[in-house]
């Protein structure tokens, strides 16, 4: 028996709401399976950060490694998403009751529906949650909002307390369909040479058949 798969990486499409000023998504055909030509083919344009992302370190350190130099054992294995509906800061206290026995990784659900527009105001982490976390041996912290940090934010805590850790960083994701509880997470970075972060296409498997 096939263990259960959910997806939990937004549909890349025209009109995905995206960073204030980033470069939004956009696609175009370049060949058509037409006149002799036997393929389709397609160009995008959209930024590093367009959906269901993974930060590099070097999207917010300097001299740190871009996203094709980063270690992949962290974006894929056990993890647990954490359902914390309503929450606009999520704060250590928070956490604590889920700590036992508390996989690598960590996945936050703060929506209860993901907003089709841009949320000027979406759910961010403290850094003292991000360091609890650390020191409970969790190596990737993952959350349904654009960004660990508020988007004001010019001293990016949050992200600075997972560089101090060395853990990775998962954003963008959708979780509305999925329970709390414990998973495998599958979300790899593609290669991009000299990134600051890549889409991925992330998804959760059930831990047993």
């Amino acid at each position: 028996m096939s263990k259960k798969m959910w997806d939990i990486s937004p549909t890349l499409h025209p009109g995905l709401p995206v960073w204030p000023g980033d470069t939004p998504y956009q696609s175009e055909t370049t060949w058509e399976i037409a006149n002799g030509c036997p393929v389709k083919v397609s160009k995008i344009s959209m930024s590093s950060h367009t959906g269901a992302h993974c930060d590099a370190p070097s999207h917010y350190g300097v001299n740190a490694k871009a996203i094709d130099e980063v270690a992949l054992d962290a974006y894929i294995g056990a993890c647990r998403v954490i359902d914390l509906q309503g929450t606009r800061v999520v704060q250590p206290e928070q956490l604590t009751a889920h700590l036992n026995q508390i996989p690598a990784r960590v996945l936050l659900r703060t929506y209860t529906t993901t907003p089709q527009q841009w949320d000027d105001q979406f759910p961010c982490i403290s850094a003292a949650a991000i360091h609890l976390l650390a020191e409970h041996g969790v190596q990737l912290i993952g959350i349904d909002s654009p960004s660990l940090d508020p988007q004001d934010s010019k001293t990016l805590d949050a992200h600075h307390a997972v560089e101090k850790h060395g853990m990775a960083i998962l954003e963008g994701i959708v979780l509305d369909e999925i329970s709390a509880g414990d998973y495998e997470l599958i979300a790899l970075p593609l290669k991009f040479a000299g990134l600051d972060a890549s889409p991925v296409r992330a998804i959760l498997r059930s831990l047993i058949a």
